[in-house]
This record gives C-alpha cells, sequence and structure tokens, in this order.
C-alpha cells in the first residue's frame, strides 16, 4: 500500500520543505560518482522521481539524459522543463522504457511506497543494461538511527519497522539477477538552525510519510522538544543538523 498520496498541495508542500537545497547533497554526489561510474550522455532511470530534484542534480553532475519516471501527476508537473529531462507516468513495476535502455537506476525514498518489491526489481532488470547498477537511497528497517526526524519524533520508528529492510531488498532484487555491491549511510544537509526546522515542522506533516504516521499527542510532544532544543542553542542537546540515508547499490 503507498504511504502518501501526493495531490497538488502535498507535492508543493513537498518541493518547498523535503527538497534538500544542491549544497547540501554534496556527500551524495560524491557517492553517486564512486559508485556509477559516469559517462557523458549515459541514462539514468529516476524511479519515483518526485518533483525533480535529484533528476537534475544528475544532469548538472553528470551530464546525463535522465528518464523521470513519477505516478503523481501532481509532482509531474514540478519536476524542471528541461531537454535532458523526459518525464513519463509510471511507477516501479511498470516502467515506460525499452528493455536495456538504461545505465543505471535511481530510486530515492521509494521503497517502502512499493507493494511488490520483487516485481519491481524484476522491471528494473528488464530495463536496465546488464552489469548497470541500481541505486537506492532510503530509510531501512532498523538502520534509522542517523535520521533526523527519529531524533525529535521517535514514535516514527513504528512506521519505520515496517519499511523494507536491507535484507529484504537485497533479496527482491536477488530473485532478479541482482547482488548488493556497497551499503553505506550518506549525511545530508536542509537546514542552518534548529530554529529552520522548527519553522518547517507543520508543513513536513503535510508532507512527509513518517511525520503523517504520528498522533496528534505525539507531534505536539515533538514539536516540543525542538522548539526546547531551538530555543536553547544547545548543540549537545540538538544533535548534528545533519541527517543521512542509506545508500545501497545492486548489480
Amino acid at each position: 500500500m503507498a504511504r502518501i498520496t501526493y495531490d497538488a498541495a502535498t507535492a508543493t508542500s513537498f518541493r518547498a520543505v523535503r527538497e534538500i537545497p544542491r549544497d547540501g547533497l554534496a556527500a551524495w554526489e560524491d557517492a553517486v560518482r564512486r559508485h556509477l561510474n559516469p559517462s557523458p550522455g549515459m541514462t539514468i532511470v529516476d524511479i519515483g522521481a518526485g518533483t525533480g530534484a535529484f533528476a537534475t542534480a544528475f544532469c548538472d553532475w553528470l551530464t546525463a539524459r535522465v528518464v523521470a519516471v513519477e505516478p503523481s501527476e501532481a509532482m509531474r508537473a514540478l519536476i524542471p522543463n528541461r531537454p535532458d529531462i523526459q518525464v513519463l507516468a509510471g511507477h516501479a513495476a511498470c516502467l515506460p522504457l525499452p528493455d536495456a535502455s538504461a545505465d543505471a537506476a535511481w530510486l530515492s525514498t521509494v521503497t517502502h511506497h512499493i507493494p511488490d518489491l520483487p516485481g519491481a526489481a524484476l522491471e528494473i532488470r528488464r530495463v536496465v543494461r546488464p552489469g548497470s547498477p541500481v541505486l537506492i537511497r532510503n530509510a531501512f528497517a532498523g538502520r534509522y538511527e542517523r535520521l533526523r526526524i527519529v531524533r525529535w519524533f521517535p514514535e516514527t520508528t513504528r512506521l519505520l519497522d515496517t519499511y523494507p529492510s536491507v535484507e529484504e531488498t537485497c533479496e527482491a532484487f536477488a530473485a532478479a539477477g541482482f547482488a548488493p555491491a556497497a551499503l553505506e549511510p550518506v549525511p545530508q544537509t536542509d537546514i542552518a538552525s534548529l530554529t529552520e526546522l522548527l519553522q518547517r515542522v507543520e508543513a513536513l506533516r503535510d508532507a512527509d510519510t513518517l511525520m503523517r504516521s504520528l498522533t496528534e499527542e505525539e507531534f505536539a510532544r515533538g514539536k516540543e522538544r525542538l522548539r526546547i532544543a531551538a530555543d536553547a542553542h544547545d548543540s549537545a542537546a540538538a544533535g548534528d543538523l545533519t541527517s543521512s540515508l542509506d545508500l545501497l547499490v545492486l548489480r
């Protein structure tokens, strides 16, 4: 079951508060370059492309051509219109691409939205060329200790524990002929202070699957924790402003 429905309002909120500024993605650029071995003009299929933040980044970082596949019409409408990005309606289990037409597949915070992960893995196998990598950026069950949202809203782990684990993801892709090649946490920065995060938190609740899982009481408690830390400017209590997601690479 999909965790969230992205209508026009939610898609707009997603772009405003979930997209990470390009300068906060430096570690992701480094990780992608190391695992992708990019070449000019390569084709990357961005599965569940959202509002196109990574699609545009790949074009700029790698001089790549990106096919952005996204099921939500509202999200597709917000992907930048540029000649090196082709935007298509579709989803992981039904990719509107020819066989062996992509040099890599990218899935960012998508696997927990896919109801049939083994079926999606087979479809991705069909679309990518032999030997091409699949790069999965996600939170995985049991591996969310570096996720910033958990620091302030620990009840989000209730939903995180239902996400596919690394082992489950690898098993699903193994049936399609993929093997794990790398797993590493990659940091990212999208805020300059906890005050900025506090100002975003209401919009985040509309645009973030995990935040939507909270009860009113859980959300209020987390917001109060965040307010106290922001008011105190206490770096020891606040922790690092960065957050990390895992990068799982399969070939």
